[in-house]
């Protein structure tokens, strides 16, 4: 059974090669070298995540796709796994492993209890320092969406949210009733 080299797990130096080398179906992250695996999520946060990526399909703009559970990779030593993004049509394709942030237009993640502080507070921090233009923050029980945009200063700035309708201008004019991504 494969698993994370122990000595190179405190030199803190595994890179995306790492992940691309690795076997199995185990997901995992690098973050500043250190190699994580990534939880299985509940059932209800997968049918959140495929609702949202079906809604955002049927509606996204020909230049945008919808995918979920993507790779992004900030650097060689540091990657982040995604609930669900937009991403610009032409920068994903099959054999690509990861994502580069120029690529995504939008990020939302579905926050469960094991990933409330990582979807709360680090990953907005570092998709907001890879210049990733939206970020949408899903609470569960009951369902809220929080959208946020990168503003000048590099920070998100919150523009809707919503426990029934999110409304928001960009990345396109979005209509969304929460009850349409509520498993």
């Amino acid at each position: 059974m494969w698993q994370p080299d122990p000595v190179r797990q405190r030199n803190a130096n595994h890179t995306v090669e790492d992940l691309l080398d690795h076997p199995g179906d185990d997901r995992y992250e690098v973050t500043d070298g250190i190699l994580r695996v990534i939880p299985s999520r509940s059932a209800r946060h997968q049918s959140a995540c495929a609702l949202l990526t079906s809604w955002l399909s049927e509606r996204a703009p020909h230049h945008l796709t919808a995918v979920q559970q993507v790779s992004i990779a900030f650097a060689l030593d540091s990657t982040r796994e995604a609930d669900v993004l937009l991403a610009r049509r032409g920068q994903t394709h099959d054999r690509q492993a990861f994502l580069r942030p120029f690529a995504v237009e939008l990020v939302a993640e579905v926050v469960a209890p094991g990933s409330a502080h990582t979807d709360r507070v680090l990953k907005p921090a570092e998709y907001a320092a890879a210049g990733i233009p939206h970020y949408w923050r899903i609470e569960q029980n009951p369902v809220h969406v929080y959208a946020y945009e990168l503003g000048a200063d590099g920070h998100y700035a919150l523009v809707a949210d919503s426990a029934d309708l999110l409304e928001v201008e960009r990345p396109f004019p979005i209509r969304l009733p929460i009850a349409e991504i509520t498993p």
